[in-house]
């Protein structure tokens, strides 16, 4: 069963959670804990929480209790609504199972209302991805979080007749701008088990969602899935826009797509520090476009780290005592590697992780950008070397050539010292929870495919 929410249907339910979450003593700026699969009860409970003014914390659902418990710790939780209450660090009666069918609604509402949550500071708490370390509590407020989310339907000309498909969490900066975007254009909402992508892509299909919005991987899958079934392609064809974001979007996968579809991957950059920073258009079919109005960026070299001055900005992050470190610089450091070019188009890279090799000092998401010229999706992994001081090991998603086929086309692109020691053929990177590959897991590898190995070639 395919489910295609409208806004008027969701409401109805959110009016029901804000009797249930009152009833249970829920008022303006408690802190409440929102986790749970992607769901109508879960999208009704954002809006619900959303009208009663409260400061909301994201959770993954397919986090570990000891990682929820934490998050609650910090967080200073003294709610919960989630669709799994026997892993909430809890007691019973401070949380509300969206798996419960809705009692009676007498005291109710007769709308719902987001304007005295877009006032508040603490509208809501999300956890960085932790790429570079632990994941951090982001306080953002209301007013950013929707200012951002209006601005980008606006560059993106959503429209009332659109249906949106996110196949992505609903608890991440991604899922939950779509969310907002979704209700503040009145269009109508595809809900898909994004997990599942066979699924997912059948319910795009049936519902006639017109705007897809998606990780790399999940692109990855759906050319798989056209590559074994071509006339999948035309039960898409009202798809207008096919859009990608949460991690660097690769030249090879960005022009197979294309020639497989005839459609651009609009590329999208943007941060749970920020929300959306730059979005490439249908018209702007280059890096991730420009930056948003209202939304300034710079680049401190070329390329350099990439920083940010937005009305998204977040208000801070919080101490694991719970209290609030605020954020009052002017300009957003990303710690992403990027460019802008001479049409003020923005290139993100990845992340800035400079190492050191040979006197050199080297940006291992700059190489992999140059690498992915040759014709493949391309990660390269640093381990610590006494001698050299980094060696390196490029991962190459490859299943048909092999090592010295890739030796000798990264040998003719790079330089002596940018070249790898190592270079293993993978028919697929790994991926973590949130659909971005799993940097933790490749480092393994490559430290298991360095032992006792004498050097570059």
């Amino acid at each position: 069963m395919v489910d295609v929410l409208r806004p008027s249907a969701v409401e109805k339910q959110a009016l029901g959670l804000v009797a249930r979450l009152t009833e249970l003593g829920v008022r303006a700026g408690d802190r409440v804990l929102l986790t749970g699969e992607n769901s109508s009860p879960f999208v009704a409970a954002l809006l619900a929480l959303c009208h009663l003014d409260a400061s909301i914390v994201l959770a993954d659902p397919q986090l570990a209790a000891d990682q929820l418990a934490t998050m609650s710790d910090v967080s200073g939780v003294r709610w919960a609504v989630t669709d799994a209450p026997a892993r909430i660090p809890l007691p019973p009666r401070s949380v509300l199972d969206l798996a419960e069918p809705d009692g009676p609604a007498a005291t109710a509402p007769a709308t719902i209302s987001l304007e005295a949550w877009e006032r508040r500071r603490d509208g809501v708490v999300m956890w960085s991805s932790g790429t570079t370390g632990s994941p951090k509590a982001v306080v953002k407020s209301g007013h950013a979080v929707m200012e951002n989310s209006r601005v980008t339907a606006a560059a993106m000309a959503y429209a009332p007749h659109d249906v949106l498909a996110p196949l992505l969490p609903f608890s991440h900066q991604y899922g939950m701008s779509l969310l907002l975007i979704w209700w503040l254009t009145g269009c109508r909402l595809l809900v898909a088990p994004y997990r599942r992508l066979e699924r997912a892509i059948a319910a795009v299909a049936e519902s006639g969602a017109t705007v897809v919005d998606g990780t790399p991987p999940t692109y990855h899958g759906l050319l798989t899935l056209l590559a074994r079934d071509p006339a999948l392609l035309g039960r898409l064809e009202k798809v207008r826009m096919w859009c990608v974001g949460g991690a660097p979007l690769n030249r090879p996968l960005a022009e197979r797509f294309r020639a497989t579809t005839g459609h651009p991957l609009l590329d999208g950059y943007g941060m749970t520090e920020t929300g959306n920073i730059a979005l490439m258009l249908p018209d702007q079919l280059e890096g991730c476009g420009r930056p948003l109005p209202g939304v300034r960026v710079r680049v401190q070299g070329d390329p350099g780290e990439i920083e940010v001055q937005t009305p998204g900005r977040l208000e801070g992050y919080l101490r694991p005592d719970g209290s609030l470190v605020p954020f009052e610089d002017t300009w957003f450091r990303t710690r992403d590697l990027g460019r802008l070019d001479d049409n003020g188009v923005l290139h993100v890279y990845g992340r800035m992780n400079a190492v050191h090799r040979l006197g050199h000092t080297l940006y291992p998401e700059y190489l992999e950008r140059r690498a992915e010229e040759c014709g493949a999706p391309v990660k390269v992994v640093a381990v610590d070397d006494e001698r050299a001081g980094s060696m390196l090991v490029f991962f190459v998603q490859d299943s048909e050539r092999d090592e010295r086929h890739w030796r000798a086309r990264l040998r003719a692109l790079l330089a002596s010292y940018e070249r790898p020691n190592a270079v293993v053929m993978l028919p697929r990177f790994p991926v973590n929870r949130n659909g971005k590959v799993d940097v933790s897991a490749l480092r393994e590898l490559a430290a298991e495919t360095l032992k006792g190995y004498p050097g570059g070639r």
